[in-house]
């Protein structure tokens, strides 16, 4: 599959960059540390490793930026949360973050459902491994380790709820990170973002 790393969306006081392809980045640099694994959670795969390697990669940008509230992040003494629709998924991360040390938020819930009111415009960095394969559309939300990966049509069933809810949440110097397939057509959810005039959006290609 062609994976595009990182889709970097950025309010408009900042820049905006697409992170191209898995083929074209470098060797794999991440080391994602796991302790606990459940049959219905989707282990760290080739996705979630170019998505910490293009992270470490702009680790100079992101604590310049000095996020004090992230969704699914950990980055210079910024407050975290992380959110999952499947409760296995969760179990597993609290299990292997306990093992880490690390204390943060774990929330069973539809991407930010319940939150996106109390947090609007408070998150500086949201950072999301969506379900972006494209599959029929009975697949998607139908509970298990599928939950992960089915993307619908185009992949962007999921995609395209991320979207506007990041747009509630993203603080005046806020930036979205996700993980993309060429199939999800990247170019088209940045003119998207950019016609809501809340986002600059730029497509970048290494």
């Amino acid at each position: 599959m062609d994976i595009s790393i990182s889709l970097r969306l950025i309010k408009p006081s900042q820049a905006f960059y697409l992170v191209a392809k898995l083929s074209k980045m470098p060797s794999r640099t991440a080391q994602i540390r796991f302790v606990s694994s459940h049959p219905e959670v989707y282990e760290p795969c080739d996705d979630s490793f170019a998505l910490v390697d293009a992270l470490l990669a702009d680790r100079t940008n992101l604590l310049e930026h000095r996020p004090t509230l992230s969704m699914e992040l950990e980055a210079n003494g910024a407050y975290y949360i992380a959110t999952d629709i499947n409760p296995h998924a969760v179990k597993v991360t609290r299990e292997t973050l306990d093992v880490h040390g690390v204390d943060a938020p774990l929330i069973t819930t539809d991407i930010a459902s319940g939150l996106a009111r109390r947090l609007a415009g408070l998150v500086d960095v949201i950072i999301v491994n969506p379900p972006y394969v494209p599959t029929p559309a009975e697949e998607v939300g139908r509970g298990g380790i599928a939950t992960a990966w089915a993307g619908g049509e185009n992949g962007r069933s999921v995609i395209d709820k991320i979207l506007p809810i990041a747009d509630i949440l993203l603080s005046d110097k806020g930036w979205l990170s996700m993980v993309t397939l060429t199939a999800n057509n990247s170019s088209d959810i940045c003119r998207q973002m950019d016609k809501r005039d809340i986002v600059r959006a730029r497509s970048d290609k290494i």
